[in-house]
């Protein structure tokens, strides 16, 4: 599913990005795991090693797509974006804290290029994401941040999305958010 080029201008105010929005496929994996790396890689160097640390593979990423959907934001023929969507419930994921839907859709690895951070590229991964789950059909997507400077919570928020708890899973500390769709 392809979404039209964004609207908005890039952070220096220079022209139009070239943003194209889908689904990733096999071909795709170096790419989702090198964004995915870079990002692991700069949350590091901004707040020390934590979970946020470790980098990811291309089979890691073809092993997450026989269980999921992974969303990706491409700048021109350049992946520099990623999210991905199952509806199976990561372990780090208590439902109770969730408001009762019949079909929740998990959001886990959303990474963006560090040199394409705050220009909207999150934010439009999101929308895209909760269109694909409106089609599914899901109810809400549910995910956690870590509890930490390296977190993404206000990110989140910003975004439409609703804090509905808060744990901690095998030592991280975690923050849970939903949005209804």
């Amino acid at each position: 599913m392809q979404s039209p080029t964004d609207s908005g201008t890039d952070r220096e105010g220079f022209g139009r990005p070239d943003w194209l929005f889908g689904v990733a496929g096999a071909a795709d994996a170096f790419a989702v795991a090198n964004v995915r790396t870079h990002a692991a890689e700069a949350l590091t160097l901004d707040y020390g090693h934590g979970p946020w640390s470790a980098p990811a593979t291309p089979e890691g990423v073809l092993r997450n797509m026989q269980s999921s959907s992974i969303v990706v934001a491409r700048n021109r023929d350049d992946i520099v974006g990623t999210l991905r969507l199952s509806t199976r419930k990561p372990w780090s994921i208590d439902p109770s804290a969730f408001t009762p839907v019949r079909r929740p859709i998990y959001l886990t690895d959303m990474a963006v290029l560090p040199s394409f951070q705050r220009r909207g590229v999150g934010k439009r991964l999101l929308d895209e994401a909760a269109e694909i789950s409106r089609a599914w059909p899901g109810d809400a997507i549910r995910l956690d941040a870590y509890n930490a400077n390296a977190g993404a919570g206000g990110f989140y928020l910003k975004c439409g999305y609703r804090e509905v708890g808060r744990a901690t899973y095998r030592g991280t500390p975690l923050i849970y958010f939903e949005r209804m769709l």
